[in-house]
């Protein structure tokens, strides 16, 4: 008598379990169309596969749409706590260069290859050597080198009179009278008061040709050895770099170091305001996500499904089956 009270909840909670945990198989299972006499069979193959092509482009349009699209990202990528990694990152990346033994080319060989770090080296140093080279080739340099040239050479020789029968005197050729003497106030006499004005008129006279003369020859100088000796000291100074160490490069740094990190910060914000929409539309994920899933195995996409759902997954089987022991006690209750 009481083995009949059972059994019935008992029959009825096997049944549920049975026919849910059939029925999440068959959202997979078979893969393929099964046949029998050339006619294809009910329900085959499964759910999933049989709409592959239509979830893949549902799933691929709802998460562009919903959960990567600009608002959503840019919401995340400039988020304090996605600023606060950066900068801690930043922070860990100096610190540990500031006390970097290596030199700046074993550093860049942890990125580039040995190829690439001389190939940059040398592109960049061609091109300040052009960019040097043009600017003095096509600018008036020399007129700047000979104007402060001529002017030291002036002001020398405006002093140059005016001391130098003392300094024949100091040296004793004028010492005790005769012909040093003789000299000393010939000069005296030339140099004095109505001399000097005479001197200082000859010699701004030749002052304006020969700056001219001079500019005109290191103007010419530079436009035919420029490139060759701004090239040789950018390539040295370019191979020297590479060698210091960039503990060395570092230090004293901590004010420059500092802009750096806040123009890191405003080219990061920068791209992804002004970056971010196009590179969406490039990339146009609900594309990439229908294309990915289309291309994966079924037994891929089954083994994801059940990784990410199976505690759901059993949980559904197991209602059904205390479904099935309900039903099956009312069953007993309407006799």
């Amino acid at each position: 008598m009481f083995i009949s009270y059972i059994i019935p909840p008992l029959v009825g909670a096997a049944i549920g379990y049975i026919t849910n945990d059939i029925a999440i198989r068959m959202l997979f299972r078979p893969h393929e169309a099964k046949y029998l006499f050339g006619k294809r069979l009910p329900f085959t193959p499964g759910i999933i596969p049989k709409e592959k092509g239509r979830l893949a482009a549902s799933i691929g349009t709802t998460i562009s749409a919903n959960l990567m699209n600009q608002e959503v990202l840019e919401k995340h990528l400039l988020s304090k706590e996605m600023t606060d990694k950066i900068d801690e990152a930043l922070d860990r990346f100096i610190h540990k260069q500031k006390h970097n033994d290596e030199s700046l080319r074993e550093l860049l060989s942890h990125y580039l290859s040995a190829q690439e770090i001389d190939d940059i080296a040398h592109s960049s140093a061609d091109d300040l050597s052009d960019l040097i080279y043009k600017k003095l080739a096509t600018s008036e340099v020399g007129n700047d080198i000979a104007h402060l040239a001529v002017a030291h050479v002036m002001e020398k020789m405006q002093h140059f009179g005016s001391g130098i029968g003392d300094r024949l005197a100091d040296e004793g050729i004028g010492h005790g009278g005769g012909i040093g003497d003789m000299i000393s106030r010939g000069i005296d006499r030339l140099f004095g008061r109505s001399g000097t004005r005479f001197t200082s008129q000859f010699i701004n006279s030749l002052a304006d040709p020969v700056e001219k003369l001079l500019a005109k020859n290191i103007n010419e100088m530079l436009q035919k050895n420029s490139r060759e000796i701004v090239g040789n000291l950018i390539s040295t100074e370019a191979d020297n770099l590479l060698s210091c160490r960039v503990s060395h490069l570092l230090e004293d740094k901590d004010d420059d170091l500092l802009r750096a990190k806040q123009s890191i910060f405003s080219m990061y914000e920068k791209i992804i305001r002004e970056q971010l929409p196009k590179i969406l539309r490039a990339v146009d994920i609900s594309k990439v996500v229908e294309s990915r899933i289309n291309e994966m195995d079924m037994n891929e996409v089954e083994k994801i499904i059940f990784e990410v759902i199976d505690k759901e997954l059993k949980a559904i089987v197991w209602f059904g089956a205390l479904l099935g022991f309900i039903i099956g006690w009312m069953n007993l209750l309407t006799r």
